[in-house]
């Protein structure tokens, strides 16, 4: 029976714990969105990209034309009801293939993200775990990588590799992650040392467990605020790309592609440059914003 009891009040604890740490990690959140909240320009831009998110994933329900669909007898046609952003020269609607490139923009921000954010973190945070050699030669190939504008390595990239979506986001990958490296490095010196980490190494943790139990939820809110950040520099690099004719391939709908086909028709028809390039320009911003706000709502001094 007493066996029972303790078994009983062992349970209890441990719901209890578990609903205190429920709650404690709701009450952060909570606070952090009134902290977005108060921060109009955060807001705007989180309300930009939601506004994405959700263009991106409703595209068939907010479009009436085909974005691959072609009518030579409507190319070029101004803005008007029936085209709201008007025709492309092959009589595309320009609306359903800005609408339908929110989609490829997601996909490239979102596969560089995942890809470049656990090598960066591990590449920085075993250099700055490890030291000696290990800190030196990490560093030092981090330091060719942070050598060259990351475009034109992009543009040498896509270059070596071929044109091609997939082959864009390699690329960019690639020039994406040396920041988080050496962020990740930096946070990962500060806790080195820290009396936690000791106690983990003296009961026999490894390295690897250490790294992700211990010091990734304490660099998670830098890395997190850079990789907002990053966003737009990979928006602005894949349409880079896309420009060129090194990221996505006609006739899939893409940014910097549209922008680039409207060059030669640019005085008489503004649209197929114009109205790209704001979109470009606004869901950059957005991320701009959103990551400085994530700045000051995720900073521990201002907790």
């Amino acid at each position: 029976m007493r066996s029972g009891t303790f078994q009983n009040l062992h349970d209890w604890l441990i719901r209890e714990d578990f609903t205190s740490n429920r709650q404690a990690r709701l009450h952060k959140a909570y606070v952090g969105w009134l902290s977005l909240v108060a921060n109009p320009l955060a807001l705007l831009g989180f309300v930009v990209i939601v506004l994405l998110v959700g263009i991106a994933t409703l595209a068939p329900l907010l479009t009436i034309h085909d974005p691959l669909a072609q009518d030579l007898g409507m190319a070029l046609k101004a803005p008007s009801a029936l085209y709201w952003f008007g025709t492309d020269e092959f009589g595309r609607d320009v609306y359903a293939r800005l609408v339908y490139g929110a989609r490829t923009t997601l996909y490239i921000s979102i596969l560089v993200t995942v890809i470049v954010a656990p090598i960066g973190f591990v590449i920085g945070a075993t250099a700055g775990y490890l030291g000696g050699w290990v800190d030196t030669v990490l560093m030092r190939i981090t330091d060719i990588f942070l050598s060259f504008p990351s475009l034109v390595l992009a543009l040498a990239f896509s270059a070596a590799l071929g044109p091609g979506i997939e082959n864009a986001v390699i690329a960019i990958a690639l020039t994406i992650w040396p920041p988080i490296a050496r962020l990740a490095r930096a946070e990962t010196l500060t806790f080195r040392k820290a009396d936690f980490v000791v106690a983990a190494e003296l009961q026999g943790a490894g390295m690897a467990r250490i790294l992700f139990r211990h010091i990734v939820p304490l660099c998670a809110p830098s890395i997190i605020v850079r990789l907002t950040l990053n966003m737009s520099s990979i928006i602005l690099t894949a349409a880079g790309l896309g420009f060129l004719g090194l990221g996505a391939q006609p006739p899939m709908p893409e940014w910097g592609a549209m922008a680039a086909s409207g060059r030669q028709y640019l005085l008489d028809a503004w649209w197929l440059t114009t109205i790209p390039g704001i979109a470009i320009l606004v869901v950059s911003l957005a991320f701009n914003l959103l990551g400085d706000g994530l700045r000051d709502i995720l900073d521990p001094r201002n907790a």
